[in-house]
């Protein structure tokens, strides 16, 4: 489930560098199954304890995309939220994240293009404090201005 975080929107007029917002889940592995459902991605070191076990990663581990889809839930839902639209995301994996995980993915606004309505975010997911991925997004802000 998660957090109950503001829902909506935040116009570009109204963004600022350093603004942040996060969401936290539990990743199930009823979640794992549903993502390897849509996604097609079967590969058993999602999927196969046996298998996983036998991997550099000793265990089952999600969906990388997974974990990075809990960053689009922020960007989408509250920061800058509804109406926003992804132009760009970079990602880099640094350690799995694994059933029963508490993942918390946080987003922190970095730059801001006003005239381009262009907003550059800091992205990343935490498991026990640990960075689990980082990454940046590119996205055009919703604004409050009718043209």
């Amino acid at each position: 489930m998660l957090d109950n975080a503001p829902r909506g929107t935040i116009v570009i007029e109204d963004l600022a560098v350093g603004m942040m917002r996060y969401v936290q889940k539990v990743i199930t592995d009823d979640d794992i199954e549903m993502f390897a459902q849509v996604s097609t991605d079967r590969n058993p070191v999602h999927l196969d304890d046996s298998y996983a076990q036998d991997t550099i990663f000793g265990g089952r581990i999600a969906h990388g995309m997974l974990t990075a889809g809990l960053v689009s839930a922020v960007i989408g839902e509250q920061l800058p939220g509804h109406g926003t639209v992804y132009l760009g995301q970079s990602l880099k994996f640094l350690a799995p994240v694994r059933p029963g995980d508490l993942v918390r993915a946080e987003v922190e606004v970095t730059a801001i293009d006003y005239a381009r309505r262009r907003v550059t975010l800091a992205t990343h997911c935490l498991v026990d404090g640990k960075k689990v991925l980082a990454g940046e997004a590119t996205v055009l802000a919703p604004s409050g201005k009718f043209d």
